[in-house]
C-alpha cells in the first residue's frame, strides 16, 4: 500500500494527515451485537466510473481507499461520479478454513445509494438505501480459494429525493460536497447455518427495576428446541440471568439498578447465548444502562424528564463532516475527538443532524454520558439554482407560509418509512439516543403525523421531536423552533410538549490557514475569538432567560466545526483550532445544566 496518497483537498485533519491505509477503520464495527471472529475488508480496492447503462469494466481505472467515499480525499480519488454514470469496485479475499461449514455474511456499514453484489460471477443482490447498515449471505456463491468481489453502485444524489442529507452536485452555501459509495466499514463474518442472532431489542425499565430483552434470529424460527440465554453483569458480577424460547421477550430483574444519566454514564455488560437441543449455536456480546426519558405534563409549561427527575438539554448542531473524509471520519479516534470537546466543554447533548453516524459514535456517547438527538436524513427536491426560502423548490415547505405537508410520490414516501425503519432499528439500543427527529425545517416534510405515529409503534421508550424548526403539525413531544437573531426568541409554554429552540446562534469567525475556500458564510460573523465568546455569552444569556421565565427545555448552538463554506463552527474545519475552548465554555454552561428549576408557575 505504499503507493497510496490522499487525492488532493484544501483542509487535511490530523488523522488524515497520519493515516496508514493498511489499518484503516479496524475497530469492530458492531459494538452492541459482538463476535469474536470476522474480518476487516477496508483497504485498497479497485475502481472505475462508467456510464450507468455500461457493463463491468475491464480493465478498472485504479486504487480506491475504502471505506472514504470516490469524492474526499482520503479515498485517494477524489473525482465526482454523475448521476448518469455508475461507480464500480471490486476486490478479492480469501476466507479462513475454519469458516467452511458456517454461513458467510458480508456487511457494509453504508453505501450511498444502491448497490448491486456480485460474489464470484454470481449475483446475490440489490440494496437501495444510504444511510444504514446492511448485510448479504455469501454463502451459497463461495468457491474453493479465492473469492471475488464486485460492487457496483448507483447514486442520483440531489436530483431525486431519497434520503440524502445536505449532498449537492453543485456545493454552495449550506450544501456540501456528494457521498458516492461505500462510506463505511465493510467486514465479514461468519455464522452458524443452521441459525444465529440477527438482532437484539432491549429495553429497561428503571420503575420496576427490569430489563426487557427480544432476540430475533436470522432463520425463521422452525420449532426445533432453540432456546436463548441473556446473562447481565455489572462489572464482572453476575446480577441477572434469563432463559427461554426464542420467540418470547425475556425478562430480568435488575435490582438496586445504577442508572445511566451525564453525569454517571453506567453500562452493564450483557451476554446473549443460542442453544438447540443442548448445542451452543451462537454467542454474541453487548451492553445496556439502565436509563429512562420522558415529558412530565405541567399546566405552566411540559418538562424534559430524565430518570424521573428534569434535566435542561443543551447541545450542539453536529453535522459530522470532514474535510479529508466527507462523510465518513478518517479514523475511529477522529471521530470520538468531537464528542469528547463538547463534554469537555459541558454540553450534556448533541443532535445528530440529518446524518446517521457509524456505531462507534453511539457507543462512544453512550460510555461517555453524552445525549443524542437522531435527525433522519433528509430527502426532497429544490430548485437548484436557489437556496431554500428564496424561490419556488419542488418537495419544500416554505416557512411561516401555512403550506400543508407535500405530497411525495409513493416510492418516495415508502422509501423514506424504510431507511426511517432501518435507522431506528440499528439503533435501538443505544442509550445514549433519547430523541428522534424525522423532519428538519421543511425539508421534504411529508405526512408528518404519519411519521410520528410510526416512530412511537417502532420505539414507545423515546420521544419524537416530530419538526425540527419550521411548520409544527402540533404533533409529537417538542414544539421546536429556530431562530438565529441576534436576541433568540423562546417560544411559549405548552403543556404537554416540552419546548425548545432546535438551532440557534450561527456565530461566524474566519480562520486563515484554516479555510475550504476563500468565500465563506455565517449568520452573523465576529472578527475576534473575544468578541465571538461575548456574542455567545449574549446568545446563552436568551437560553438562560427563555428556561428560568418560559420553561424552555432544550436548546441546540449551531454548530460544531465549520464545513466547506460555512465558518460557524466551535471546531475549524481541519479540527486544529478550538475557536472557543472546552475550559472557557465549560464554567458558563454549569449554570444552566446544574440549576434546572422546575417550569413557572401558572
Amino acid at each position: 500500500m505504499n503507493n497510496w496518497k490522499p487525492a488532493s483537498s484544501p483542509l487535511m485533519t490530523p488523522w488524515g494527515e497520519a493515516l496508514d491505509p493498511s489499518k484503516v477503520w479496524n475497530e469492530y464495527p458492531r459494538p452492541q451485537l459482538e463476535r469474536d471472529d470476522w474480518k476487516n475488508l477496508n483497504g485498497l480496492w479497485d475502481y472505475a466510473v462508467r456510464p450507468r447503462t455500461a457493463p463491468a469494466p475491464t480493465p478498472y481505472d485504479g486504487k480506491i481507499l475504502v471505506p472514504f467515499c470516490i469524492e474526499s480525499a482520503l479515498s485517494g480519488v477524489g473525482k465526482k461520479v454523475m448521476p448518469e454514470e455508475r461507480l464500480w469496485y471490486r476486490r478479492t479475499f480469501e476466507t479462513s478454513k475454519d469458516w467452511k461449514n458456517d454461513a458467510l455474511l458480508l456487511h457494509f456499514g453504508a453505501v450511498d445509494y444502491e448497490c448491486t453484489l456480485w460474489i464470484n460471477g454470481g449475483l446475490v443482490g440489490t440494496h437501495r438505501g444510504g444511510n444504514t447498515p446492511f448485510f448479504f449471505d455469501i454463502t451459497d456463491f463461495l468457491s474453493d480459494g479465492e473469492q471475488e468481489l464486485v460492487l457496483s453502485v448507483w447514486d442520483p444524489s440531489n436530483t431525486d429525493d431519497q434520503p440524502r442529507g445536505k449532498q449537492d452536485i453543485t456545493p454552495h452555501g449550506i450544501w456540501y460536497t456528494p457521498v458516492t459509495g461505500i462510506w463505511q466499514t465493510v467486514w465479514l463474518e461468519p455464522v452458524c447455518k443452521k441459525n444465529s442472532i440477527e438482532e437484539l431489542r432491549i429495553v429497561s425499565d428503571i420503575d420496576e427495576g427490569k430489563l426487557s430483552v427480544s432476540v430475533i434470529g436470522r432463520v425463521p424460527l422452525r420449532n426445533e428446541g432453540q432456546q436463548v440465554v441473556v446473562r447481565a453483569f455489572d462489572g464482572d458480577q453476575l446480577v441477572a440471568e434469563a432463559t427461554h424460547r426464542m420467540d418470547r421477550t425475556l425478562e430480568l430483574d435488575i435490582p438496586n439498578s445504577k442508572q445511566w444519566n451525564p453525569d454517571a454514564p453506567h453500562l452493564y455488560h450483557l451476554e446473549v447465548e443460542l442453544h438447540s437441543n443442548g448445542r451452543k449455536l451462537d454467542r454474541v456480546k453487548s451492553y445496556f444502562a439502565m436509563r429512562k426519558i420522558s415529558i412530565k405534563v405541567n399546566p405552566a409549561g411540559a418538562q424534559l424528564m430524565l430518570n424521573n427527575e428534569p434535566l435542561f438539554h443543551y447541545g450542539v448542531l453536529d453535522q459530522g463532516w470532514w474535510p479529508d473524509g466527507l462523510l465518513t471520519p478518517p479514523s475511529e479516534d477522529a471521530l470520538r475527538f468531537d464528542v469528547d470537546y463538547l463534554k469537555d466543554a459541558g454540553f450534556n447533548m448533541v443532535r445528530k443532524h440529518i446524518k446517521i453516524e457509524p456505531a462507534a459514535f453511539y457507543a462512544h456517547c453512550d460510555r461517555i454520558g453524552m445525549l443524542v438527538w437522531q435527525d433522519m436524513p433528509s430527502g426532497f427536491i429544490l430548485d437548484a439554482d436557489r437556496f431554500i426560502g428564496e424561490g419556488d423548490s419542488l418537495q419544500h415547505v416554505q416557512r411561516n407560509n401555512g403550506n400543508e405537508d407535500i405530497l411525495f410520490r409513493s416510492r418516495s414516501a415508502i422509501a423514506f418509512d424504510a431507511e426511517l425503519r432501518e435507522m431506528i432499528a440499528a439503533l435501538y439500543n443505544h442509550p445514549s439516543i433519547v430523541v428522534w427527529v424525522p423532519i428538519n425545517e421543511g425539508w421534504g416534510q411529508h405526512e408528518t403525523e404519519h411519521k410520528t405515529q410510526l416512530i412511537r409503534s417502532l420505539d414507545p421508550s423515546r420521544l419524537v421531536n416530530s419538526t425540527s424548526g419550521w411548520e409544527d403539525r402540533g404533533c409529537g413531544d417538542f414544539f421546536d423552533i429556530h431562530n438565529y437573531d441576534q436576541e433568540t426568541a423562546i417560544p411559549e409554554p405548552l403543556f404537554n410538549r416540552a419546548t425548545a429552540v432546535g438551532e440557534f446562534g450561527g456565530l461566524g469567525h474566519a480562520l486563515p490557514g484554516h479555510l475550504w475556500k476563500d468565500k465563506n458564510w455565517s449568520y452573523q460573523s465576529y472578527e475576534s475569538e473575544q468578541e465571538l465568546l461575548e456574542q455567545y455569552g449574549n446568545r446563552l444569556d436568551c437560553i438562560k432567560r427563555g428556561h428560568r421565565e418560559k420553561g424552555l427545555q432544550a436548546a441546540v448552538y449551531t454548530q460544531m466545526t465549520d464545513i466547506e463554506g460555512e465558518v460557524n463552527g466551535l471546531l475549524s474545519y481541519d479540527r486544529k483550532v478550538a475557536k472557543l475552548a472546552p475550559t472557557v465554555l465549560k464554567p458558563i454552561h454549569e449554570e444552566l445544566l446544574k440549576k434546572c428549576v422546575p417550569c413557572p408557575s401558572s
